[in-house]
Order: C-alpha cells, then sequence, then structure tokens
C-alpha cells in the first residue's frame, strides 16, 4: 500500500527542495483529492513570509480546500515528507482529512507517533489513518544535508 503514495512523496520532496533553496527547512506536502489527484502542494515558507504557521502542511492544505471550495477535506490525503507536529496534526483533524501518510520520523516534535501520537487518540473526534516511512531514506537524508550545511 505504501508504494502507491510514492509519486505524491516524490512531489512533495520537490517541493521540500524548493523550500530549502529559499532557506526554510526542506519540507514538503501534497494533499490528493478524493480521486487522488494533487490538488493542493506546499512547502515551509515560515522565512519566505514570517508567518510561524507557515508549515507545508498547513500551506498544502490552505491551497487543497481554495480548490475544493470547503475547509472539509473529507476523503483526502495529506502525503508529507516528515512527521508532522503538534500544530500540524491539529490542523490535519480539524481539516477532517481522512489518511496522512508521512515519510521520515521526528524524534523532537513529531506528533503522531515520535513524542505524541494526536491523530489516534480517541477523545478526539476526527481520527486519520496514518502510514508512515514512505521513502523514509530519501525525506530523511534531505533534512540531514539541510542541517549540516547549517552546523
Amino acid at each position: 500500500m505504501a508504494r502507491r503514495y510514492e509519486p505524491a512523496m516524490r512531489q512533495a520532496l520537490a517541493a521540500a527542495r524548493e523550500a530549502g533553496l529559499r532557506g526554510d527547512v526542506p519540507v514538503g506536502a501534497v494533499v490528493l483529492g478524493p480521486d487522488g489527484s494533487p490538488i493542493g502542494v506546499g512547502g515551509n515558507e515560515r522565512e519566505l513570509t514570517g508567518d510561524p504557521t507557515a508549515h507545508a502542511e498547513v500551506v498544502a492544505i490552505r491551497r487543497a480546500a481554495e480548490v475544493l471550495g470547503r475547509w472539509r477535506l473529507t476523503g483526502c490525503t495529506l502525503v508529507v515528507t516528515l512527521e508532522p507536529c503538534t500544530m500540524c496534526a491539529g490542523a490535519i483533524v480539524a481539516a477532517r482529512i481522512d489518511h496522512l501518510v508521512f515519510g521520515a520520523f521526528d524524534d523532537k516534535a513529531g506528533a503522531v507517533a515520535s513524542l505524541f501520537d494526536v491523530l489516534r487518540d480517541p477523545r478526539l473526534n476526527h481520527r486519520p489513518r496514518v502510514t508512515s516511512g514512505v521513502l523514509e531514506a530519501d525525506c530523511a537524508a534531505l533534512l540531514g544535508e539541510f542541517f549540516e550545511g547549517r552546523r
């Protein structure tokens, strides 16, 4: 099943590379519509926009909501290169995204498996399915190269 998301993850990796070239942490995200086609693509834009909420996931979710003309993204899948943080996990729940697919785990801020498990908390009104580790090595390598160049 995870292999079917590799093309979307490659698209997310391309968005992540673009973000890195702009000086943002290289994280990219793609929202797939109910038919499986990309309807929202984003990379981190915090440095670009000065907006602390401009994480790749939020950018892609906003673009997908604009395309669909609604905030409920039921039937959609979010594919992201890095495990979402607590803010982004909350946005995924709020947007009613059905499925999250991510690449690399985030031991410092991950809120889906590493530090917290926000998306599968039974107290929430919406719990997306989660698929992890899609092109994990590629996703982790991109982040590693970015931070290595800054040390």
